[in-house]
């Protein structure tokens, strides 16, 4: 339709703007876990200088409560004569199905506080308005906080299925009968009820991080927060001790088999990875590695070094003593479990994602699970 274009001068793309959104990364500042604003507050102080009628300037990062109006702040004092409104808009957009979620979302949230920025931003998302997904206009500081409130619900969720993973291997339960239990009630859903080596990634680690410094700045210490992201870091350690068990409590000068190392399937990404915590431990127990991953070489040969990538399963576990399951690419789902074993030289398998049964693991071939 030719209504998408590129450029790399900010001051053309923004004059003649009816808004303008700011989506740009807010990492966790070194040293004390708040959310780094570096790259937003620089984003607004360019904007505000290029500012030529009333515009929207439209926080789509995530950023702590307060942002939007520190962001209000700068473009007056850069811009006193600019004509302008702030939104938040927090995304919510998983990685690897970006435009779907975009294209079709739970809810799209808007905080302001002018009629004139919520009816532009009502324009903007009208097709979506007229298809009947739910838009929430709310306040800035509402819009904030949902955002943050949101990532660590997910993150306790993930992490509570950890907790009661560990429990079942110690009382004889099946894990993921047990997800399937609780998913089935319609208050709990089945979503991220999957146990596996921790969450990473881009989002949540951050965002659960920031959460808690928040509240410890207002005086509300988030505790259940601040467990979760303690007992995160636990079951990632607790990952290396079971594939040492694995391995007869030793994995010096065995050789290991590693499926996916990318934070979650579908994506390069890497930040926070499981892999990031267990691969480099077993390289310092002595363990000989080798790599698979659909996505993730590029950013995995400068993160993870010391080990050999190979292109598939079957050659990484070319006389393996262990083969390890990371992440649940869909390449890792449907392996035939006999093949893999019988290239083995001790057939161990630790799914860490749960995705094969134990009983056909080991009908397959696999001595140890």
């Amino acid at each position: 339709a030719g209504r998408l274009s590129f450029t790399q001068d900010l001051h053309a793309a923004v004059t003649g703007a009816d808004a303008v959104f700011i989506a740009v990364g807010t990492p966790t500042r070194r040293g004390d876990g708040h959310a780094d604003l570096t790259y937003v507050m620089q984003a607004a102080e360019e904007i505000a200088a290029a500012l030529s009628h009333y515009t929207v300037i439209v926080t789509k990062s995530t950023v702590p409560v307060g942002t939007n109006a520190a962001v209000e702040e700068v473009i007056r004092k850069v811009r006193p004569d600019a004509e302008f409104d702030v939104a938040s808009n927090p995304e919510f957009l998983r990685e690897g199905a970006a435009i779907d979620d975009f294209m079709r979302p739970d809810r799209v949230v808007v905080g302001t506080r002018s009629e004139r920025a919520r009816n532009v931003m009502g324009e903007i998302y009208r097709p979506l308005f007229l298809r009947e997904f739910p838009i929430l206009y709310t306040d800035l500081e509402t819009a904030e906080l949902i955002k943050y409130a949101a990532n660590a619900f997910l993150a306790t969720k993930i992490t509570f299925i950890n907790e009661i993973a560990l429990l079942c291997e110690r009382v004889g339960a099946n894990i993921k009968e047990v997800s399937r239990g609780m998913g089935l009630d319609g208050r709990i859903g089945n979503k991220f009820l999957h146990a596996g080596p921790g969450y990473g990634g881009s989002c949540f680690p951050k965002d659960t991080k920031a959460l808690a410094r928040m509240g410890q700045d207002h005086s509300v210490p988030m505790n259940i927060v601040e467990t979760v992201i303690q007992v995160n870091d636990e079951v990632k350690r607790r990952m290396i001790d079971k594939i040492v068990d694995l391995c007869g409590g030793s994995v010096n000068g065995k050789t290991i088999a590693i499926l996916g190392v990318t934070f979650k399937p579908n994506t390069d990404d890497m930040r926070d990875a499981p892999s990031l915590t267990i691969v480099p431990a077993l390289v310092g127990a002595g363990a000989k590695l080798r790599v698979v991953d659909p996505q993730g070489r590029n950013e995995g040969v400068a993160l993870l070094p010391g080990v050999q990538w190979v292109d598939d399963a079957y050659k990484a576990a070319n006389k393996a003593d262990c083969v390890v399951i990371l992440t649940e690419w869909n390449e890792f789902r449907g392996l035939d479990l006999g093949r893999l074993a019988r290239r083995m030289t001790v057939p161990r398998l630790a799914d860490l994602r749960n995705i094969y049964a134990e009983g056909d693991a080991l009908k397959a071939g696999f001595t140890a699970y």
